[in-house]
């Protein structure tokens, strides 16, 4: 009876050690890694770091009060994970390279990742939105706005709901985006 106790507790002790690293290893995906583009800080006129983790949205949900705007947005957060946001603008453009933009999109060609929405123009840029799903949960949002004198990169950890998103807009340094009416696309 006692090797059938320890069998057991070591392999329930193995299956939370396994959740828990997989819990732990699909936030951790959902960061995008942004210090390679720190070279820019000096050559930008004016930059954005935005970095609040867990502990910090949840002390700061406590701030917001449960009604009107402020309760959509504390309701939003509360089960976020951490938002990021790293944005450069220059006096000219050409100062970012396009090896720059391709060091985060190629960390959003991970299968984990999906783009949703790809918008491209000449004259003022690109902006790209991507999800983080794990079958039909969402662990992240990513955003990468390139214009010819400003790159921005919003990256936004947890269960993401979408049609709240837009609240997030214009809070916590989240540029306005224009992603009110954004619904992923499923996969067949």
């Amino acid at each position: 009876m006692k090797t059938l106790f320890h069998t057991l507790t070591i392999a329930t002790l193995l299956l939370l050690l396994i959740v828990g690293t997989t819990a732990s290893a699909l936030a951790q995906t959902a960061r995008i890694e942004v210090s390679q583009l720190e070279h820019l800080t000096a050559k930008a006129s004016e930059t954005v770091d935005v970095n609040i983790d867990e502990k910090l949205l949840q002390m700061t949900a406590k701030l917001f009060s449960n009604k009107g705007d402020e309760a959509k947005i504390k309701d939003l957060i509360n089960g976020l994970k951490g938002i990021y946001v790293k944005s450069f603008e220059f006096e000219q453009e050409g100062v970012f390279s396009n090896a720059d933009v391709e060091s985060i999109r190629v960390q959003l060609r991970n299968p984990s990742w999906n783009r949703i929405v790809g918008v491209n123009s000449r004259k003022e840029g690109s902006v790209e939105v991507y999800l983080m799903t794990n079958g039909s949960q969402v662990g992240g949002l990513a955003v990468l706005a390139v214009e010819p004198k400003e790159l921005t990169i919003v990256n936004i950890i947890g269960p993401v709901d979408l049609e709240k998103l837009s609240e997030l807009e214009g809070q916590f340094g989240v540029p306005e985006l224009g992603i009110e009416d954004i619904k992923p696309k499923t996969k067949n």
